[in-house]
């Protein structure tokens, strides 16, 4: 079982020397912050390299490592089809196809384009499920971190949820944007520096790659390395989906809806300099995106198969997955490694954490307080605005935090969470911008019908004791498969709905809809630009290397 660590001198002195330096670059971009733009989209001038790290660093929170770790334990090789499958896809689809349309309209916020391309009623519903969903979301950053020092280092659960809040609230609430991202790419290097020993380490105690095949064969390996041998029928792996529920519920409806509708990311990419950084921002982030399987997901399928079943904390009488990474990092890493590895995870929580709340504070200040509240404030009052809503959201998150504990694994609890909110957004966004023909009535009934169709088969199914709340018309063999069919309900319920009302309501005329749908936006020329510069050439780059990863792990 877990044993509380010691931190030596070093240890201390490199956890000291983050936070220092993340409340620096806090307050030396605080000069800066003389606008709202300024505050909540860094005045669009930030190089695409840095907002491709911080397009991936903004999804590098709790979900990367402490999620990612403990599905490695619990499915396998499996859960590479997060990134895969799951993601690398999305990311090249939103960089072609959707970010002329986010960057072009020079809407402010996700929201706020929904309204340029349906109506009002629309931005209000998915601002408001929007901003509750980034509450929940950076309350996993906050539980997983405290989780973390608790189990490792003996802190209080509630001490290490309020200092790291604090410590966000400071340079989130000074630099803004700017400062998230900044922090983000550092972040980045920090996570890869910090992680990269790890499963160094836990393979040479293991005997290589197929000296941990022989161990997860004596356990009764169910297909733990392998991504689509065991997919025919869900029995065959340990994550109980078959092949079409992964790639429908995971690669498409719940990636498509997370990579190219969710704020958060694609914030960043609005942030960048021109529309060819901005569509290179999501390409930039998917190279390194698939090589953090063996990063974040392989210390978990270590843990399974080094570390006795004894000594892993149960919660509700089974094994807590969500403990793979402390128990990892208590014993491979030394004093020094230690302090490292431990800066590399508040790096990731904190980061993640103030993604979000960057983006629920955008969305708050544009979407429903400027729209709803006070419409015609001064500049300086919603860059104000935007600061106390930060505050509002560090305090909303830690009450986010206290709801994760009644689940045992973090990516169960955050699939579900996007089956009911990106799931149908992705329906409503992919007509509206491939379909001149939707309109606004067809679009808010079809976000509603979709959400009520996550609720309701959530509510008439059940897998590992959730669910179920109405009766129990199905069974599934693990919370990942009903989240996957939750997401794909919950998007054929949306589109449908959004479909047969635009068909029986008037559509906005076209000359409205100019450079919000693709039929009616003319085609941007590239030619000027080298061709490794050039967003086409890099999607097919990108995509030739994942197919190769799936091939070789198939």
């Amino acid at each position: 079982m877990l044993l509380h660590l010691s931190l030596n001198w070093l240890d201390k002195v490199i956890l000291g020397l983050y936070c220092l330096f993340v409340l620096g670059i806090g307050w030396r971009l605080k000069r800066q912050m003389r606008t709202s733009d300024d505050f909540f989209l860094s005045g669009r001038r930030i190089p695409s390299w840095i907002t491709g790290l911080a397009f991936l660093s903004a999804n590098l929170g709790a979900l990367e490592m402490m999620g990612m770790a403990a599905s490695g334990a619990k499915y396998g090789m499996l859960t590479s089809h997060f990134y895969w499958i799951g993601a690398v896809p999305a990311m090249i689809f939103v960089a072609l196809f959707m970010m002329p349309f986010y960057y072009g309209s020079k809407a402010r916020s996700v929201p706020e384009y929904l309204r340029l391309r349906f109506d009002e009623k629309t931005r209000a519903l998915n601002a408001f499920t929007f901003a509750i969903m980034t509450v929940l979301m950076s309350g996993i950053s906050l539980y997983a971190m405290a989780i973390l020092f608790r189990d490792l280092l003996g802190w209080s659960f509630d001490l290490s949820i309020w200092l790291s809040a604090g410590i966000v609230l400071l340079y989130t609430a000074s630099g803004g944007l700017t400062s998230s991202i900044y922090n983000e790419v550092l972040q980045f290097f920090l996570i890869v520096l910090g992680f990269t020993p790890l499963t160094w380490l836990g393979l040479r105690e293991a005997g290589g790659w197929h000296g941990l095949q022989g161990r997860l064969l004596a356990m009764g390996d169910r297909g733990y390395l392998h991504l689509w041998q065991n997919m025919a029928h869900p029995s065959s792996n340990p994550m109980g989906v078959e092949w079409f529920g992964l790639v429908m519920g995971l690669g498409f409806v719940l990636s498509f809806g997370y990579w190219c509708t969710d704020f958060l990311v694609v914030q960043r990419a609005m942030a960048a300099e021109d529309m060819a950084a901005a569509r290179r921002t999501p390409l930039i982030a998917a190279v390194p995106k698939m090589l953090f399987p063996f990063i974040v997901i392989v210390p978990g399928i270590l843990a399974l198969a080094l570390i006795p079943a004894a000594h892993w904390p149960l919660q509700k009488g089974a094994i807590n997955f969500n403990e793979a990474l402390p128990l990892m990092i208590q014993q491979f890493y030394p004093a020094g490694m230690l302090g490292l590895g431990l800066t590399a995870l508040l790096a990731s929580f904190m980061s993640g954490m103030a993604g979000n709340v960057t983006a629920f504070n955008s969305v708050w200040t544009y979407d429903i307080y400027q729209s709803y509240i006070k419409r015609d404030g001064s500049d300086a009052h919603y860059l104000a605005v935007g600061r106390w809503t930060t505050i509002i959201g560090i305090v909303l998150s830690v009450g986010g935090a206290y709801l994760v504990t009644h689940f045992d694994n973090l990516m169960d609890y955050m699939q579900l969470v996007f089956g009911f909110v990106n799931a149908p957004l992705f329906a409503t966004f992919l007509l509206g911008m491939f379909w001149k023909r939707s309109t606004g009535h067809g679009a808010f009934w079809g976000l509603l019908s979709g959400m009520f169709g996550a609720a309701a088969h959530y509510s008439l199914t059940v897998a590992e004791g959730k669910g179920g709340w109405i009766a129990h018309l199905h069974t599934y063999s693990s919370s990942m498969a009903q989240n996957f069919w939750g997401a794909i309900w919950a998007f054929v319920a949306c589109f449908a709905v959004t479909v047969m009302v635009s068909l029986a309501s008037a559509p906005r005329p076209e000359a409205e809809l100019a450079g919000l749908v693709r039929s009616l936006t003319p085609r941007l020329e590239e030619k000027h630009l080298a061709w490794f510069r050039r967003p086409a050439y890099l999607g097919v780059g990108v995509l030739v290397i994942l197919v190769a990863l799936n091939w070789y792990f198939r």
